[in-house]
C-alpha cells in the first residue's frame, strides 16, 4: 500500500490543473508521466534578468528586467513589418516590438496608460532602446513573480518554458519533507543536504556550478537513486536466494572425459570458473551466475562442461545464442567436442518449419535430446522440455532481461548461466548485473598471440591494399574489411559496404564477397560458408560481423573510418581475428586529421588487448548509456545518476543496501520503514511487493 503522503507525487501528470489530453501527450514526449518525474527534469542553464532601475545602467545586448508605462500602440501597416508599443522607462523611450502576433493578444498584456514589468534582450536599434518579443510581461503588482535568475529546462515543441514552470511548481511547491533514509557517517562524508533542499537546490539554481556533474545536490539524489536500486537487487536476490532448484551432483565422469580429451589445457581462469558453477550447480537453490570473458577466453568450452554435469544428472540442457549463424556454429563446434561422448544435441532456430520443428519439437519434449542449441525459438510457446536443468545464454547484452527470465517457465527454475563476449565495466556490471552472481575468465588459451593493431591514415590507404595482395599470393590467410558506421543507418551503411565492395573486386577479382545485415539468415550463412571453405579471401562487411563469427583462418582486420566506432566495438571487432596460433592484426583505417576523443581510441586501441581495461576507458570516454544499449541490454535506466561520475556512489549504495538487507530482510525494523519511502520514489516498488510475497 503506497503511504498516503506520496500520493501527489506518485500520481499521473493529468491530475496536475492544466494538464489535458494534448498537453500531456507533449509532456510525457520529456518522460515525464508521473509527477515525480518533474522532479528528475532539472534545468541545464540559469539566465540572468537584472532589474535595472536606470535604462542607461543597463547593458546593451544583455537580458535585463525593466518598469515601463505603456503610451501607445503602432499596429504594422504591412504583415512583415513589426508590431511596436511606445513606452518609458523612468522617461526614456523605448519599443516593445512584435513580428506576426496577433494585435487583440498584445493589446490585452499591454494596456495604453497601464504600468509592465518586461524582461527580455535589450537593443539599441537606430537611436532607440527596444526589446523584441520580451520573454515575460507582468504586472508591476506581481512584481514578486519576477526572479533575476530563471532556470532553463530542455522542453518539446509544443511547450513553451512559462507554461512547463508553472506546471511543474504544482509539484515542487507541495514536496513533503520525508525522514532521512541515509546514515549519519555517508551524509557526512559526501556533504550531503537533505532530499528536499537538494532538489529545491536545484530547481533553483543560483550559481552555473548546480548543472556540474559533481555538484553535491545532484550527487545527493543520484546516490539516491542507486541505494533504491541496490535495496531492490539485494531483496529479489535474498527471495531468489531461497528458491529451491535441482542439486546435480554425480561423478562427473562426461565433463572429466571432455577435459581430459580436449587438443589443449585449460586456462587457470576456466578451471576456477569451473569450481564456481560447480559449487552452484551442488547445491539446492538456483543457479544464476554472469559469465564475463574477453574475446577468445574459452566460453563455450566452461559452458559445455557444466551441461556434461547437469546431462549425467539425467537433465536437459539449452543453449540459446542471438542469431541462427551464431546458434548454428555453436552447434557444429558442440557437436564435434561431443563426437566420442554419445550425448544427443540437436538444433532449434526460427527456420525450423513444419515436419522437421514437429519432430524436433516431440523429441525435445519426451526427453530425446539431451543437449538442445537454438536461437530465441528456444523460449516461444509450444517448445516444451521434458526435464530442463540448465539453460546458458549466449552473447547476454543482445538479449534482455525478459528473455533470461523466461526459462523459468520452461522448466522447475533450471539454473541460468548468461555468456557475454563484451567485457562490461565494473559499475555496469553492479548495475545492470547485481542480482547474479558473476565469473570472470582473464586469460588467453596457451599460444594465442596478442594481435597486432595499429592506426593507418585513409591516405595510405593504397599501399595496405598492395599489402593485402602480397599476402594473398604468398599465403593462404583471409582477411576481413569492416565498412563504417554511418549516421546508424543500414541503408547508408550497406551503400558504404557496396562501394567498397565494388572497389576490392576491381582488384581482386571473384576473392571477395560482400555480407550486411539486410540479407537474409540462410543467405549470410552461405557466404559465410563460402568464406570459410572456399577460395575467397576477403569479406567485406557492415558491423553484422561484430559478435561471434569463427573463422580461424583470418588473420587480418581491417576497420574502415575507425574513428566512427566505439571502444568495446572495436575490441569486439578485433576479436574475429587472433583465433588461432598464427601472427593476426587489426588495422585501423581513419581520417587524417582525428578529435581528441577518436585519437584516444585509437591509441588505448594499439596499447592493450585486454577487453576489460578497454571497457573502463570506453565507460570514461563515452558514459554508460552507450556501451550497451539500454533497449537491448536490460541495463537500468538512471535518471539522476551517470555511473561515469558516479561509480563511487554506486559502490558506497552496494555496501549500505546489503548491509540493511543481511540485517532486517523484511525492512521491518522501525528505523528502516523511510526506506520503503526510498524506493517508492525511485519505482523500485516491486521490490517492496517481492517482499509481501518472499
Amino acid at each position: 500500500m503506497k503511504p498516503a503522503h506520496l500520493d501527489l507525487l506518485l500520481s499521473p501528470i493529468n491530475k496536475l490543473k492544466g494538464v489535458g489530453p494534448k498537453i500531456e501527450n507533449i509532456i510525457n514526449k520529456l518522460g515525464i508521466s508521473l509527477n515525480i518525474h518533474f522532479l528528475w527534469h532539472f534545468p541545464y542553464k540559469i539566465i540572468e534578468k537584472k532589474y535595472y532601475d536606470n535604462i542607461h545602467d543597463a547593458p546593451i545586448n544583455t537580458l535585463v528586467t525593466l518598469k515601463v508605462e505603456v503610451l501607445k500602440h503602432n499596429p504594422s501597416r504591412f504583415r512583415r513589418q513589426p508590431y511596436k508599443v511606445s513606452c518609458v522607462a523612468n522617461e526614456t523611450p523605448i519599443d516593445i516590438v512584435y513580428f506576426n502576433a496577433r494585435h487583440p493578444v498584445i493589446r490585452s498584456i499591454l494596456p495604453v496608460k497601464s504600468f509592465r514589468m518586461i524582461s527580455g534582450k535589450l537593443e539599441f536599434f537606430r537611436n532607440k532602446f527596444q526589446i523584441t518579443h520580451p520573454s515575460t510581461v507582468e504586472d508591476v503588482t506581481k512584481i514578486q513573480l519576477l526572479r533575476e535568475r530563471e532556470p532553463i529546462y530542455s522542453l518539446t515543441a509544443g511547450l513553451n518554458l512559462k507554461y512547463f514552470t508553472k506546471i511543474s511548481k504544482q509539484v515542487l511547491s507541495s514536496l513533503p519533507n520525508l525522514e532521512e533514509w541515509i546514515n549519519s557517517r555517508i551524509l557526512k562524508q559526501y556533504k550531503f543536504f537533505n532530499w528536499k533542499d537538494s532538489i529545491e537546490k536545484l530547481h533553483n539554481p543560483e550559481i552555473e556550478d548546480t548543472f556540474a556533474d559533481k555538484n553535491v545536490f545532484r550527487r545527493r539524489l543520484a546516490f539516491d537513486e542507486l541505494y533504491a536500486h541496490q535495496l531492490a537487487i539485494a531483496i529479489i536476490r535474498l527471495i531468489d536466494s531461497k528458491k529451491k532448484s535441482v542439486a546435480f551432483k554425480n561423478n562427473n565422469n562426461l565433463k572429466n572425459n571432455l577435459i581430459k580429451n580436449l587438443p589443449f589445457q585449460l586456462t587457470k581462469s576456466q578451471t576456477k570458473v569451473l569450481e564456481e558453477i560447480k559449487t552452484d550447480l551442488e547445491s539446492n537453490t538456483q543457479m544464476i551466475r554472469l559469465l564475463q570473458g574477453d574475446v577468445g577466453s574459452g566460453k563455450t568450452i566452461v559452458a559445455l562442461a557444466s551441461m556434461l554435469t547437469v546431462i549425467e544428472s539425467g537433465f536437459q540442457c539449452a543453449f540459446m545464442a542471438p542469431t541462427s549463424i551464431l546458434a548454428y556454429q555453436h552447434y557444429e563446434n558442440i557437436s564435434i567436442l561431443l563426437e566420442n561422448l554419445s550425448i544427443k544435441i540437436t538444433l532449434l532456430t526460427g527456420k525450423d518449419k513444419g515436419k522437421i520443428r514437429k519432430e524436433k519439437l516431440e523429441k525435445i519434449r519426451d526427453g530425446e535430446v539431451e543437449l538442445i542449441v537454438g536461437t530465441h525459438a528456444l523460449i516461444q510457446e509450444g517448445v516444451t522440455f521434458k526435464n530442463l536443468g540448465l539453460s546458458i545464454i549466449d552473447e547476454q547484452h543482445r538479449f534482455g532481461v525478459y528473455q533470461r527470465l523466461a526459462f523459468n517457465y520452461k522448466g522447475f527454475r533450471p539454473s541460468i548461466l548468461v555468456m557475454s563476449a563484451t567485457p562490461i565495466p565494473r559499475t555496469l556490471t553492479l548495475a545492470a548485473y547485481g542480482d547474479m552472481d558473476e565469473s570472470r575468465l582473464i586469460d588467453k588459451p596457451i599460444g594465442r598471440k596478442p594481435i597486432m593493431t595499429s592506426g593507418l591514415s585513409l591516405k595510405k590507404e593504397k599501399q595496405l591494399i598492395d599489402r593485402i595482395s602480397n599476402k594473398i599470393q604468398k599465403t593462404s590467410e583471409k582477411f576481413f574489411w569492416v565498412c563504417p558506421l554511418i549516421e546508424e543507418s543500414q541503408e547508408l551503411d550497406l551503400k558504404a559496404a557496396t562501394e567498397r565492395f565494388n572497389n576490392l573486386n576491381k582488384i581482386f577479382k571473384n576473392k571477395v564477397l560482400l555480407i550486411h545485415g539486410q540479407l537474409n539468415e540462410k543467405e549470410k550463412e552461405n557466404i559465410m560458408e563460402k568464406f570459410k571453405n572456399e577460395d575467397f579471401r576477403i569479406l567485406v562487411a557492415t558491423t553484422v560481423i561484430e559478435v561471434g563469427i569463427d573463422i580461424k583462418s583470418a588473420t587480418t582486420i581491417i576497420i574502415e573510418h575507425a574513428e566512427r566506432f566505439g571502444l568495446a566495438q572495436l575490441h569486439q571487432l578485433r576479436g574475429r581475428v587472433g583465433r588461432n596460433n598464427q601472427e593476426s592484426f587489426c588495422i585501423l583505417l581513419h581520417k587524417e586529421n582525428l578529435g581528441d576523443t577518436a585519437k584516444k581510441r585509437i591509441q588505448i586501441m594499439t596499447e592493450t588487448n585486454d577487453g576489460f581495461k578497454i571497457a573502463e576507458e570506453d565507460l570514461i570516454i563515452r558514459g554508460p548509456g552507450e556501451i550497451l544499449g539500454k533497449k537491448q541490454s536490460g541495463l537500468p535506466s538512471f535518471n539522476v545518476a551517470d555511473l561515469s561520475f558516479d561509480s563511487d556512489l554506486l559502490e558506497e549504495a552496494k555496501i549500505e543496501a546489503d548491509n540493511v538487507i543481511s540485517d532486517d530482510p523484511k525492512l521491518l525494523k522501525d528505523k528502516n520503514q523511510n526506506l520503503k519511502n526510498l524506493l517508492y520514489i525511485h519505482e523500485r516498488d516491486t521490490a517492496i511487493k517481492t517482499l509481501g510475497a518472499g
